[in-house]
C-alpha cells in the first residue's frame, strides 16, 4: 500500500471542498471496497477525508410519504429497519443477499452504490484493463467471460456491476442527493446514476470529481409483492450470474430490474408493459440487443427462467 494523509471532515460541504484541495483525495466511510482495493495497487489515492464523523447515518420519512436514507446508514441497519422491511421489502432482500454479515456492518449506502464496477481482469494488475488504464485493452473479450455483461456492453468493456441493492433501487425509482464543493447540492436519478461503459469504462457513474453522496430517497411505497432472486455459483458470498428484482402487483403488473447482466442496474421501463404476458414476452424486451461470448450466452435462458420463477412465486403469494 502505497503512502497516504488522512483527514476528518466536519460537514458534507467541508468534506466536499477538502477533497477538492488536494488532487488524488477520496472519501472514505465503511472502506470496504476501496481498501481492498488499495492494498492491491489499484486505487491509488494520495489523501483519504474520512466521512463517518458526517451525521449522515439517519432513516427518516419523507413529507411525499417515502423514506430518506443517510449516505452512511450501514447496509445491515437499512435492512433491518423496520419501515424497510415493511415498505420496501426488495430493498431489505437484496442487501441481505450481498456479501456476508461482516461486511454488511460496515458498508455502507453510498459506498455499495460506488463500488467499483469489475471483472476479474480488474483485480490483475498484470493484465491489461481498460478501467485501471485507460486505453491499455480489455483482456475479459477473448478470456474468461461466463460472469460477465451481456447488456450495454462495449470494445472497451463487459464487467458488470456487483451491487445487489443498487438493482432494488433502480427497481424503487430512488433519487440520490450529492454536495458538490462549492456547497451546491442536486439530485440524480438513479437511472441516470451509474453509467454504460461506452469509450470510458473508468468513468462509472454520473458524479463530479470530489462530489459526495448525502443521502438516497425512496418515493412512496409501491404495494404488491416484493422478490429479490439472486442466481449464483456458490449460496453465498459471492457476486450474482444474474439476479431479478421485481415488485410485483395484484392484477400481475410491476417492475422489474436485473443485475449481473450490464455495467449498471438494468431496467427497461417499457418492458414492464409486457407483465401480464409472461416471462418471455418481458425477457425479448429487457434482453433486446444483447450481446453476448460463448462463455455467457447461457444467462439469456437465465433472465427468462430466473424471471419465470420470480412471477411464479408472486402469483403463489397473492
Amino acid at each position: 500500500m502505497r503512502p497516504f494523509s488522512y483527514l476528518r471532515a466536519r460537514s458534507p460541504a467541508e468534506a466536499a471542498a477538502l477533497a477538492a484541495q488536494v488532487e488524488g483525495a477520496r472519501f472514505i466511510a465503511g472502506g470496504t471496497n476501496l481498501l481492498d482495493l488499495m492494498k492491491l495497487d489499484i486505487e491509488t489515492p494520495t489523501h483519504l477525508i474520512d466521512v463517518n464523523g458526517l451525521a449522515l447515518e439517519r432513516i427518516e420519512a419523507t413529507p411525499e410519504g417515502g423514506l430518506k436514507i443517510g449516505a452512511l446508514v450501514r447496509n445491515t441497519d437499512l435492512a433491518a429497519d423496520s419501515r424497510v422491511r415493511k415498505d420496501y421489502a426488495l430493498l431489505s432482500r437484496a442487501l441481505l443477499a450481498g456479501a456476508s454479515g461482516q461486511l454488511r456492518n460496515r458498508a455502507t449506502t453510498a459506498g455499495n452504490l460506488l463500488q467499483r464496477t469489475r471483472c476479474p481482469y480488474f483485480y490483475d494488475t498484470n493484465q491489461p484493463c481498460n478501467k485501471r488504464m485507460p486505453g491499455s485493452g480489455c483482456s475479459a473479450i477473448g478470456g474468461f467471460s461466463r460472469p460477465l455483461g451481456i447488456l450495454g456492453v462495449s470494445d472497451a468493456c463487459i464487467a458488470t456491476h456487483p451491487s445487489d441493492m443498487a438493482v432494488a433501487m433502480r427497481a424503487l425509482d430512488a433519487q440520490i442527493e450529492t454536495v458538490r464543493p462549492d456547497g451546491t447540492t442536486r439530485t440524480i436519478a438513479i437511472a441516470d446514476f451509474h453509467r454504460l461503459p461506452g469509450n470510458t469504462p473508468n468513468i462509472e457513474t454520473a458524479l463530479a470529481v470530489n462530489e459526495l453522496i448525502t443521502a438516497v430517497t425512496l418515493p412512496p411505497p409501491l404495494g404488491g409483492t416484493h422478490i429479490y432472486q439472486k442466481v449464483r455459483d456458490r449460496a453465498s458470498y459471492a457476486f450474482a450470474l444474474i439476479s431479478v428484482g421485481a415488485v410485483i402487483q395484484a392484477d400481475g403488473s410491476g417492475r422489474v430490474a436485473l443485475g449481473g447482466v450490464a455495467h449498471k442496474p438494468w431496467r427497461v421501463e417499457a418492458a414492464e408493459a409486457a407483465m401480464s404476458k409472461g416471462a418471455t414476452a418481458v425477457s425479448e424486451q429487457l434482453l433486446a440487443g444483447a450481446k453476448t461470448t460463448e462463455q455467457n450466452a447461457f444467462k439469456l435462458t437465465l433472465v427468462e427462467r430466473t424471471l419465470a420463477s420470480v412471477m411464479a412465486q408472486s402469483r403463489a403469494q397473492a
